[in-house]
């Protein structure tokens, strides 16, 4: 089967809509894959079937993988007291390879937004409180983005679940090498208010 222009054209137009690439980048990397079809393209086009034919969200926690529990879910090690929310699943993920939380998380899928018309059921908040009371959860740690919609999002739960579980929350400011003259308001804001004894 001859593959027309036409078809290119198609596939670096969907390869333009991925985050971080544009029309050039992707023209760049579908010509790269094109030229290394054998090493490459055929490999990532069979295995780009496979995962969607069977990657899915927990019905868990919202990580994704290709069972209805994720692997985290299912694993007996992971500490069941502890339960890490994390906005998205890309940030499941930054936490894992970090290797510094043993716990479960809970994927949210975003986080409040009146502007964007995002609630608390459009979210899994719901099914966070389930979580926390059917699953012997003995601290929450919220770990999301020190964003407004972040911290209020933060708000919300903490005034869901106070009283019925530890709370806690990432610290927040200055970044392990961060100079001052590189950080937003807000950070630096974070950092003093946050800031402890020698």
């Amino acid at each position: 089967m001859a593959v027309s222009t036409k078809d290119i054209d198609a596939l670096i137009e969907l390869m333009a809509r991925l985050p971080g690439l544009g029309p050039r980048s992707a023209r760049r990397a579908v010509l790269h894959l094109i030229r290394k079809r054998a090493l490459l393209l055929t490999p990532l086009a069979d295995l780009m079937g496979q995962v969607a034919a069977t990657a899915r969200e927990c019905l868990n926690c919202g990580n994704v993988g290709t069972s209805d529990i994720c692997d985290i879910c299912t694993d007996e090690r992971r500490a069941t007291g502890e339960l890490c929310v994390v906005e998205d699943v890309a940030d499941l993920w930054a936490m894992e390879r970090s290797g510094v939380f043993k716990g479960r998380y809970h994927v949210l899928g975003g986080t409040l937004s009146a502007l964007d018309g995002v609630g608390p059921e459009e979210l899994r908040i719901p099914r966070l409180a389930d979580r926390v009371a059917a699953e012997s959860i003995s601290e929450v740690i919220l770990a999301l983005n020190a964003t407004i919609d972040g911290q209020t999002t933060a708000h919300y739960i903490a005034d869901q679940l106070g009283g019925r579980v530890r709370l806690t929350s990432l610290a927040q400011g200055v970044p392990i090498g961060g100079e001052l003259d590189y950080l937003d308001d807000g950070t630096i804001s974070a950092a003093m208010r946050a800031r402890k004894d020698l």
